[in-house]
């Protein structure tokens, strides 16, 4: 299947994409399988046991790899533990959403070609939402090489106010869920593609963000799916950039980034530059110069050491 050079709100507009295979190494996807072949079919097995749903326990074996590698799970019970948390989730209070994001998923691909509307009008409550999230404020492209997902969010150019005031926190949790499930099933498919572990690289452009005001409901909302959705899905997030804070909050950074562990800060980086003076974030998707400069400056903050 052709598959993903980009996408809104981590899930729209895939254009042409031809999947490379290379023979497994030591780092591959099919190595990996291989290498925890048991866990995962035990793994497998115990979702399986809780629904047969493909929606709800997925198919494919990249699913329950990602919870193999995990390393933040003390043992092999924690690790079992957390899946069947979240094949429940996904069976009760998340069930709409995985069906919803599967089905859509389904329909986008029965081509050869992506189409994206049937993602875009699927996620939840898009009829209020999307109309705020366009590719001004967010967009989801791959990286050429690495073939991992670069998810673009510019929170200084939403109007949060005016969103909010046609959504609940609930609502805009779903939806920001949604966008989730999708970009997290197209990296576990475009893994067995590419033999390669698909990550999702995080870009918070802050440009414009107001330290004081603003929607604390949108806050609330960002906040609480991100935690959400950490424990969802596991070994899928790549490095965070926060780009373009406001001076105030790069001081602050400076002060009390020595106070966070290692592990956290090793996979957050600041900086100043990327998307600062990109009006519409189909620059950075589209062939051209604006592409081309920001593909540079990811290879230069997220994959040169």
């Amino acid at each position: 299947m052709k598959l993903l050079t980009q996408c809104y709100l981590g899930i729209a507009s895939i254009s042409s994409f031809t999947a490379g295979f290379s023979a497994p190494s030591a780092s591959s996807v099919q190595a990996l399988l291989s290498a925890n072949q048991e866990k995962i079919a035990s793994l497998k097995t115990i979702a399986q046991s809780i629904s047969s749903d493909a929606a709800v326990s997925p198919t494919n074996d990249v699913f329950y790899l990602r919870y193999a590698l995990e390393t933040s799970y003390e043992n092999d019970d924690e690790r079992t533990e957390a899946l069947k948390s979240n094949i429940q989730w996904r069976l009760t209070d998340g069930k709409d959403i995985v069906t919803s994001a599967h089905q859509a998923m389904q329909a986008a691909s029965s081509d050869s070609k992506w189409d994206n509307q049937p993602v875009q009008q699927a996620a939840p409550h898009a009829d209020r939402i999307n109309k705020y999230l366009t590719s001004v404020q967010c967009i989801t492209t791959s990286h050429p090489t690495s073939n991992d997902l670069i998810y673009c969010v510019r929170a200084g150019k939403i109007d949060d106010k005016a969103l909010m005031s046609s959504v609940t926190v609930d609502e805009m949790i779903d939806f920001f869920l949604y966008v989730k499930e999708v970009n997290a099933a197209v990296a576990d498919m475009r893994s067995l593609e590419t033999d390669s572990l698909i990550k999702v690289v995080t870009c918070n452009d802050l440009l414009g963000v107001k330290l004081v005001g603003g929607s604390k409901d949108f806050r609330s909302a960002l906040s609480l799916s991100s935690k959400k959705a950490t424990q969802l899905f596991p070994s899928l997030s790549g490095r965070t950039l926060l780009l373009n804070p406001p001076k105030l909050l790069s001081a602050l950074i400076k002060v009390f980034s020595p106070l966070f562990p290692k592990v956290v800060m090793d996979r957050i980086r600041f900086e100043r530059g990327p998307l600062k003076d990109t009006e519409d974030l189909l620059e950075i998707v589209n062939v051209g110069a604006g592409r081309d400069e920001f593909i540079q400056q990811m290879d230069e903050l997220v994959y040169s050491d």
